[in-house]
């Protein structure tokens, strides 16, 4: 049976500016939510789909937030990516048919699922939509690219700094603080996207807060100096972005 059933209108959802519907018609917005189906939450814990999994749909994070990660044939987990509303999960299927990567919901949260098929069909319809597709697309490996270059380039602290400054922008895009936010990844899944041992992720918490440059209580970090935040990130321009 598909969970998925309609539900509220694109029109209506408070990230329509930072998914899909932007940049289009309200014409093309009810073309487009002609073909998207919404669900039931996603309970924390639960996963939208698994590695293997036929691809049949692109999924764009209404509330809520996912990790995603690929699992090696001797069991070791990567995770690839934290996704927050506004944002799509799937595109890294297109090519090859089939999901690469499980996605886990962080906590409850919610997705439109939207028909790959129908999408493309609708896409070379609406100029709008092929040329946001585009633009996300392009988005998706630009991102790719800057966390190779974390990875490579940055020692642990720099690593901490600019995973944190990034997740303070993409909050703030949300309409969310960007100087106090809740991390509803745990340490050891921090540690595992930055390539650091969980240790080094619990130490760099403690000497940030030591330093004054970010307080944490729980799940909750509160940025206290932004400027040496960036400076240890390496960018000098993160509220501008």
């Amino acid at each position: 049976m598909d969970i998925f059933k309609k539900a509220v209108s694109c029109n209506t959802c408070s990230v329509s500016q930072l998914c899909i519907p932007n940049a289009l018609s309200a014409e093309e917005i009810d073309r487009l939510d002609s073909i998207v189906n919404r669900g039931t939450p996603v309970q924390k814990g639960k996963f939208i789909n698994l590695a293997g999994d036929k691809f049949k749909h692109l999924y764009a994070v209404s509330s809520g937030s996912f990790k995603s990660y690929t699992l090696s044939e001797d069991g070791i987990v990567n995770i690839t990516g934290f996704f927050f509303p506004g944002e799509l999960i799937g595109l890294d299927a297109i090519s090859s048919g089939n999901h690469i990567s499980f996605v886990k919901a962080l906590e409850t949260s919610a997705v439109c699922a939207l028909p790959f098929e129908q999408l493309e069909d609708l896409s070379g319809d609406i100029r709008n939509l092929r040329k946001q597709m585009l633009r996300i697309m392009s988005k998706e490996i630009l991102d790719d690219q800057e966390l190779l270059m974390l990875l490579s380039r940055k020692n642990a602290a720099e690593r901490m700094a600019a995973f944190l400054i990034s997740l303070s922008l993409r909050f703030k895009q949300r309409g969310y603080s960007s100087a106090s936010f809740n991390l509803t990844m745990t340490r050891s899944d921090i540690s595992n996207y930055l390539g650091l041992a969980i240790e080094t992720v619990s130490r760099l918490f403690t000497q940030f807060q030591k330093k004054e440059i970010i307080s944490v209580t729980d799940k909750l970090v509160e940025i206290k100096d932004r400027d040496a935040l960036m400076k240890l990130a390496g960018t000098n321009d993160g509220e501008k972005k």
